[in-house]
């Protein structure tokens, strides 16, 4: 069930009236009326939940949240004035802790016990604002600052105000009073440089630069198309590049830092299309070795940092034993990776100081092309799966469910370079899938 909210300039400038007659404050109402109408066409809009947020300070700028009904978004949008400053760092804040207001009584961020992508709650804030300087009570701003300060508890734990499933885009009007007599530019909608373009691609979002209403609503059938559920990553190159390809083309050769070397983007977390809830076993790693002994937990980056090496590696399965595939968004990265043209191998994943004594830590799964070439998978499997697998296949195959003692050995040397959040969930996913085996 996604979450849509709206942050709405209500800033004096929006009474600017474009020449159409109509103001950015107009312009801006009918946009999200178009948006609603255009996702409506799709049978996953009934689970939606409207939010909407002005430029009013707390509590008032909250006009739709968690508790209000569509009928009452409806109303409070269209009885929305353009009257005080552009405080949009402010109100972005407001929109932020709006979302995160009930994520630590639900749990669904798991501090301390890794990331699972299949806890999310996928929301995107589109906000809708003219572009202009930013002003408060204490004059103008070049930059976008959102308060440090928040009254959530439990906002210390995450770095920055917003989480990995939650995405900003910005539509900035900039439809000009007159009539313009130079052609409209093909192609898509570029982004603004205004101050908000920054946050919005720090979320895994971006922002448009609207100079008619043909670009808007082009626009508005771009995001729609955005409301996936996913989270999103910021995947790095640790290693060397692997050898170039016979048939590279030359820009392919160049050395130094490619596009393909670090991508920011979102992992597609399907529903499972029996119950409409996501479904997975295994977490992603935190970047630190708890400390038994700290009563407080360090605080996390929103976008987990998940390095891949670029060694070939064989992707490891073992019937029975479950794993989590998730489709990266198309960026350079996947590209990349599929180009190469290697179904049949993948590029190991991990999470740096997730191990106690090694600082890139051990995989926790691999990248792989898919069989037809056409996506980008990410593998989450058992922390350390490289040791893991065989270890099992051993048991099964060889020991037959009777393990020696050097078996043993083995398996409580891989327990001592697992994080100790693990091994709960270790144990629970390995009993289920050995059961088969026993009972067969």
């Amino acid at each position: 069930m996604p979450v849509l909210l709206f942050l709405i300039d209500t800033s004096a400038s929006m009474n600017q009236r474009t020449h159409l007659g109509t103001t950015y404050l107009d312009v801006a109402k009918g946009a999200v009326e178009t948006f609603m109408k255009l996702r409506g066409r799709d049978p996953a809009s009934r689970g939606d939940r409207y939010m909407l947020v002005n430029y009013e300070d707390v509590p008032f700028g909250i006009k739709a949240g968690w508790k209000e009904s569509h009928a009452t978004f409806m109303t409070e949008l269209r009885n929305l004035q353009a009257t005080g400053l552009t405080t949009i760092g402010q109100s972005l804040r407001t929109a932020f802790d709006l979302l995160n207001l009930n994520r630590l009584v639900t749990g669904i961020d798991n501090y301390g016990q890794g990331r699972n992508p299949f806890f999310l709650e996928p929301a995107i804030i589109i906000a809708i604002t003219d572009g202009n300087k930013l002003t408060s009570g204490g004059g103008v701003q070049d930059e976008l600052h959102l308060p440090l300060t928040t009254p959530l508890p439990g906002s210390e734990l995450t770095k920055e105000p917003f989480r990995w499933d939650q995405r900003l885009f910005a539509l900035v009007l900039r439809i000009p009073g007159n009539t313009s007599v130079e052609p409209e530019p093909l192609g898509g909608v570029p982004p603004d440089d205004s101050p908000i373009t920054p946050m919005c691609e720090v979320t895994g979002g971006r922002s448009y630069s609207v100079f008619s209403q043909r670009m808007l609503n082009q626009c508005l059938e771009s995001l729609v198309q955005k409301i996936q559920s996913g989270v999103v990553i910021n995947f790095e190159k640790t290693g060397p590049d692997p050898p170039p390809l016979e048939d590279a083309p030359a820009e392919a050769l160049k050395s130094g830092l490619q596009p393909w070397h670090c991508c920011h983007k979102l992992i597609y977390v399907r529903p499972n299309p029996k119950t409409g809830v996501p479904i997975g076993h295994w977490p992603i790693p935190e970047a630190f070795w708890p400390d038994q002994n700290s009563p407080t937990l360090p605080p996390r980056s929103a976008h987990p940092h998940v390095r891949f090496s670029c060694l070939d590696a064989e992707p490891m399965v073992i019937d029975k034993v479950p794993f989590d595939k998730y489709e990266l968004e198309p960026s350079p990265l996947t590209q990349y990776i599929l180009e190469r043209k290697s179904p049949h191998t993948c590029w190991q994943v991990f999470v740096c100081n997730s191990a106690k004594y090694s600082d890139l830590g051990q995989p926790f799964g691999y990248l792989k092309a898919s069989t037809a070439l056409n996506c980008v998978n990410l593998f989450v499997m058992p922390y350390n799966y490289p040791v893991l697998l065989p270890l099992l296949d051993d048991l099964i195959k060889v020991h037959k469910f009777k393990p020696t003692i050097k078996w043993r050995q083995s398996f409580e040397n891989y327990l001592k370079t697992m994080p100790p959040y693990y091994i709960g969930v270790t144990f629970i996913n390995l009993s289920v899938c050995l059961s088969v085996y026993v009972n067969a």
